[in-house]
């Protein structure tokens, strides 16, 4: 045999054996992709932000080291308030250790809640300017988590900061305006709750969430009374949703005997009602709530003049409505 044909029947049987490899290669690169055994290739973008770096961090061995580094250096950014270096920095980072859930919960963080902080408190900017990048930094840091519930969508921890922030009343306050944002909370902290990991606050919170979707309120109860049985006690804001939740199921049922029923006693009662119906920032329901506290004062014996119910009442809340 020649030498060029020893040549091309090498060539004919690398092929043929590559040919036969390739499927069973393809599998268990899927299987590996499959278990996030292997890390994601870097994009094109993150190899020009990184320049010369990029080389020898998309081998693998030196990407959660270089995005460890990455992270001191966006915390300076914020401590020198540079947000739109903050975000940049993340992005960055968030390429090169997409399975680390720490640099999507503290980018989000610096985005929605610091970001956002500081532009709405800056005034030396106009009041609508200050407005459009307090939300803009809002949206983008639930943007962010997003991003990174598709990425880690086994985790609750990500689940449960996007439930937060979709109800948080000093962010963009979605609750009042649409009950779609109560929808899309309850979904994240029930997914979380799937997984089987979630901290026993994320299903309380999804009761809160949960209760101030129109319409939801049999499920809401459902809920409560589930978490009831398993923490044997409440805080005092369950407390009262469950009384608004019993009351809205049946507004017939004597009030005093209600609230007998879920509070250890009067006194409690009034002291808690007191305290929400003053505070009432998440704009929690509060039906009954008014009638509950003119009987409890009837019965304590408080004045008219000192009555809660002469305070100020809950922003954009009419009194009316809560004596019907």
């Amino acid at each position: 045999m020649t030498q060029r044909k020893k040549y091309w029947v090498l060539g004919v049987a690398m092929l043929v054996a590559g040919a036969v490899r390739m499927p069973f290669e393809q599998q268990l690169t899927a299987d590996v992709k499959k278990e996030k055994l292997l890390s994601p290739k870097l994009e094109i973008g993150t190899g020009e932000k990184l320049g010369q770096t990029f080389y020898a961090v998309s081998l693998g061995g030196l990407r959660t080291l270089i995005a460890t580094f990455l992270n001191l250096r966006a915390y300076g950014y914020f401590e020198n308030q540079k947000w739109a270096d903050v975000a940049d920095t993340y992005d960055l980072i968030v390429d090169l250790a997409p399975r680390t859930r720490y640099y999507w919960d503290a980018g989000a963080w610096h985005l929605s809640n610091n970001a956002s902080s500081h532009y709405i408190n800056d005034s030396k900017l106009p009041t609508l300017r200050r407005k459009i990048l307090w939300k803009s930094y809002i949206q983008a840091g639930r943007a962010f988590l997003e991003r990174g519930i598709k990425n880690n969508p086994e985790h609750p921890l990500l689940y449960e900061r996007l439930g937060h922030l979709l109800a948080d009343p000093y962010r963009i306050q979605a609750f009042g305006d649409s009950a779609e944002a109560y929808e899309a909370s309850y979904a994240a902290f029930m997914a979380a709750l799937d997984t089987g990991g979630a901290r026993s606050y994320t299903k309380r919170a999804a009761l809160y969430s949960l209760a101030r979707v129109p319409g939801r309120e049999k499920e809401a109860l459902d809920l409560l009374l589930e978490i009831k049985v398993e923490s044997k006690s409440l805080p005092p804001s369950a407390l009262t949703l469950h009384y608004v939740l019993e009351f809205k199921r049946n507004p017939e049922r004597p009030v005093l005997e209600l609230v007998d029923e879920v509070f250890p006693s009067r006194k409690v009662s009034y002291a808690i009602f007191s305290k929400i119906w003053l505070r009432n920032r998440e704009q929690f329901p509060m039906d009954g709530v008014a009638k509950a506290i003119g009987l409890l004062e009837l019965e304590l014996g408080i004045s008219e003049d000192k009555s809660v119910l002469k305070q100020t009442l809950p922003p954009g809340i009419d009194s009316e409505e809560y004596f019907r």
